[in-house]
């Protein structure tokens, strides 16, 4: 059994760990990173003045995975979730779980009640699509094509508060 990962809000000593996760995540494409890294270079140049908030997960000090999440410009409430990515060895041992769950928990604490999650249609996301139905995503919306031809866009839901 592993140790319960420590959560916490992500610091500049931690973004080679986080990209060297996200390199090594199949199911993100080369131009996927160079996104996730601008994203991590705007939160750590100004963490509080930020619009994006990022977390990572540590088991015995050494940071396992991350989560970058957002309030949806120009709503009341509602917030997507950009990334979420946990070392490939290390899944399977509630690592994704807490940094989901300890998004979700500070997306309450703002008053959210809407949590979206975009994700690819494509048959090597089976899993991601479970992990996030497991954790009460429900899909709202497929677009079809969206990425290019035959990988479809999904749009999963999870409605934090009534």
């Amino acid at each position: 059994m592993s140790k319960r990962p420590h959560i916490r809000p992500m610091n500049p000593e931690d973004k080679a760990a986080v990209m060297k996760i996200l390199r090594a995540t199949p199911e993100f494409t080369p131009g996927e990173v160079i996104v996730a890294e601008e994203l991590i270079d705007y939160y750590l140049s100004e963490p509080a003045a930020s619009e994006y908030n990022i977390l990572v997960a540590e088991v015995n000090s050494e940071v396992v995975g991350y989560i970058c999440w957002g309030l949806t410009p120009l709503t009341e409430g509602t917030w997507d979730i950009y990334w979420i990515a946990t070392d490939r060895e290390r899944q399977g041992q509630g690592i994704g779980t807490a940094l989901l769950t300890s998004a979700e928990a500070r997306i309450k604490e703002a008053k959210g009640r809407l949590a979206f999650i975009e994700t690819s249609s494509k048959p090597g996301y089976e899993k991601t699509k479970g992990f996030y139905h497991a954790r009460g995503y429900e899909l709202v919306c497929r677009i079809p094509d969206f990425y290019a031809p035959g990988d479809d866009k999904l749009i999963l839901q999870k409605r934090l508060s009534l």
